[in-house]
């Protein structure tokens, strides 16, 4: 039984995490929606891969730059938060249930529930910790994902006037087992993504008190500035290593999707067996840009997410932990 102690703490989490993943969320979603959108093209994204155009048509969307004018020319300021409901009832949950398993983890491995003695784990039981919390929180918010993605990519006019008639089209269409569709890839993806994030940010944060300590004699008090920096590296890395399995997983999610012609080719449906004949078409047709479409937005939103994630759990929870009696 769950004494009272691990209930408040588990309460902390879960409550610190959805707060954290809403405000990151919501305040990187133009970043999100241009990455997706650079995703989901089978077309070239870059001027200078515009030599693979042969394969397929006029790129939509060929650079950063050129991808917001157009977003905000064809759907307006809202356009830049397309999707931003499903995307945060799926955040939320997923960083509620991250950090929550991420703790527990933790207190595991030190014997101790205080935030102050995880610090004295392994560094790789950091990495491990952040992978499994990860998993667990991908595999319980993963619809939502999914339709995040959907209603992000289908440009003007919509397919999908909103959440519900997406959900019930997929349904209707795809069973059950479509809300769930490029689940695989995306835990290929989180296993390493959640480890390097977790796990470098707890190094990162090791590293500054060491060096606090070091500079202010005895004091390891971490400001809010580091903590963003910690974040920042850890985003960046993660996202980094882990973006072509992201790409995959993008596809799979809009395989049959009816977008607009002016969008480009369309993913098929069943167009990939599996993850690994979806990497290898993507690098056949389109080569390794294919697939690190949209690694700049993904990086630029990586680096501003993890740091406003991990600052805003970390006043979050101390707050709560303050003033919770």
């Amino acid at each position: 039984m769950e004494e009272p102690g691990q209930i408040k703490r588990a309460l902390i989490d879960s409550t610190a995490g959805a707060i954290s993943g809403g405000i990151s969320r919501t305040v990187t979603s133009p970043l999100d929606v241009i990455k997706i959108r650079f995703q989901v093209q089978l077309e070239p994204t870059t001027q200078w891969a515009l030599l693979r155009r042969d394969a397929y048509g006029p790129s939509k969307y060929t650079g950063m730059l050129q991808a917001t004018k157009d977003i905000f020319r064809e759907e307006g300021l809202a356009g830049f938060w397309r999707g931003n409901v499903p995307a945060l009832l799926m955040v939320m949950p997923y960083t509620a249930i991250q950090f929550t398993v991420l703790h527990k983890f933790k207190t595991l491995a030190s014997g101790s529930s205080k935030s102050e003695d995880h610090m004295n784990i392994s560094p790789y039981l950091s990495y491990v910790s952040g992978a499994l919390a990860g998993c667990a929180a991908t595999v319980g918010s993963y619809p939502f994902d999914l339709l995040r993605t959907i209603l992000a990519s289908q440009g003007e006019p919509k397919v999908y006037p909103n959440m519900r008639s997406a959900f019930v089209h997929i349904l209707k269409t795809r069973g059950f087992r479509g809300l769930y569709a490029g689940l695989t890839p995306t835990l290929v993806e989180i296993i390493p993504y959640a480890g390097m994030q977790f796990g470098t940010y707890d190094t990162f944060k090791r590293w500054t008190m060491a060096w606090n300590r070091y500079r202010l004699r005895d004091d390891d008090t971490i400001s809010s500035f580091q903590l963003f920096l910690c974040g920042l590296a850890a985003g960046t890395s993660a996202k980094g290593v882990c973006h072509p399995l992201d790409v995959v997983k993008k596809r799979f999610q809009i395989e049959g999707l009816q977008r607009d012609p002016r969008y480009g080719a369309r993913v098929q449906p069943r167009a990939y067996k599996n993850m690994y004949d979806g990497l290898r078409q993507i690098f056949h047709a389109e080569g390794w840009p294919g697939l690190y479409k949209g690694i700049v937005p993904s990086v630029i939103k990586a680096a501003p997410a993890g740091a406003v994630t991990f600052v805003a759990y970390e006043f979050t929870s101390d707050w709560l932990e303050s003033n919770l009696t």
